[in-house]
């Protein structure tokens, strides 16, 4: 099969498409067709070997990278009951240790696996299960109530454009703190209350204006100063919360505990979040999608400013053959 490749850790000149050998399907495995595969922002640090210590295995070359995408079932295991050959699905695995979506097949376990949702193309749903799931697993945290304020900051990026829709489902007003004008304008579109442009308004004037007694919750999905400073916003007894994983860690020298967690990407984790996505339009805002051949591109875009997600995919002119 074609997949994109690195045969080193290194830049994004490292990725190039070559020929390998299809994943094998275990027991409880679905192989993937891949017609969409997500880029995530933790990607470029995979490729570059910053998780590499984390390994169970030491990782082999070459190496596919690439945690979540949506694709055609083309093989069960022999304990697989719950998909068949022709199903639509999306997926959130990770690439160790054998092999991500960048590639035409991918081998996911079922628990991992769940059918694209009705109304939801399957370029979006390729690029929607990792950040999904953590979005939601977020707002779990939070144990939002109907009519509490929320505020998510980063809420522009992956995973805080789908908490923005999310909460909507919790009843909840969303303050959303986005980045650049193209932040602003997906945030309003998908439904948030009150939407500041981190980069160019001062947020806790615009923050104490809207909710002048503070915030009930706050979705920290980025690091740094400024989101530290929102946890000042909170109400008394307000909570917070942070994906594992975002850098510079949220919540240095705050008076407010920020409660860390992982997405839940489960069987029962997709379960609810079907629920969730069935009550109401709901989208994955692709920036920019590239052909296999431009994973180089891909890498240098996601190292840039974008509102959303970017994806690949192999079947847009210029993936059809190996570099």
């Amino acid at each position: 099969m074609r997949a994109v490749v690195i045969d080193r850790f290194g830049g994004p000149d490292e990725l190039h498409l070559a020929e390998v050998s299809a994943p094998v399907v275990g027991p409880t495995d679905v192989m993937i067709a891949v017609r969409s595969a997500g880029l995530g922002s933790w990607d470029k640090d995979e490729r570059a070997g910053g998780f590499a210590e984390e390994y169970a295995a030491p990782p082999s070359f070459p190496y596919v990278l690439g945690w979540d995408g949506a694709g055609d079932v083309v093989e069960v295991g022999s304990e697989v009951e719950r998909f068949s050959p022709g199903d639509v699905v999306y997926a959130a695995s990770t690439a160790a240790p054998r092999g991500g979506f960048y590639a035409e097949l991918a081998v996911v376990d079922q628990e991992h696996v769940a059918l694209v949702p009705d109304g939801i193309p399957v370029e979006q749903a390729g690029a929607m299960a990792w950040d999904s799931l953590t979005a939601m697993s977020g707002l779990e945290t939070l144990a939002l109530h109907p009519d509490e304020t929320l505020l998510v900051f980063g809420a522009s990026g992956g995973i805080g454009h789908f908490a923005v829709q999310l909460a909507r489902r919790w009843g909840v007003r969303v303050i959303a703190v986005a980045s650049g004008g193209d932040g602003v304008a997906l945030c309003r579109r998908l439904g948030a209350t009150l939407t500041i442009d981190g980069r160019r308004e001062n947020i806790t004037d615009a923050v104490t204006e809207f909710a002048p007694e503070g915030v009930d919750a706050v979705l920290l999905t980025a690091g740094g100063p400024a989101g530290d400073e929102v946890l000042s916003l909170l109400t008394p007894d307000g909570r917070a919360a942070s994906p594992h994983g975002v850098d510079p860690v949220p919540g240095g020298g705050a008076t407010v505990p920020v409660r860390f967690y992982s997405g839940d990407r489960s069987r029962a984790g997709f379960d609810r979040l079907a629920k969730l996505i069935a009550n109401g339009d709901y989208e994955t805002a692709l920036a920019d999608r590239f052909p296999f051949s431009e994973a180089v591109n891909a890498h240098h875009a996601l190292a840039g400013h974008y509102a959303g997600k970017m994806a690949l995919i192999p079947g847009i002119p210029g993936a059809d053959a190996p570099s």
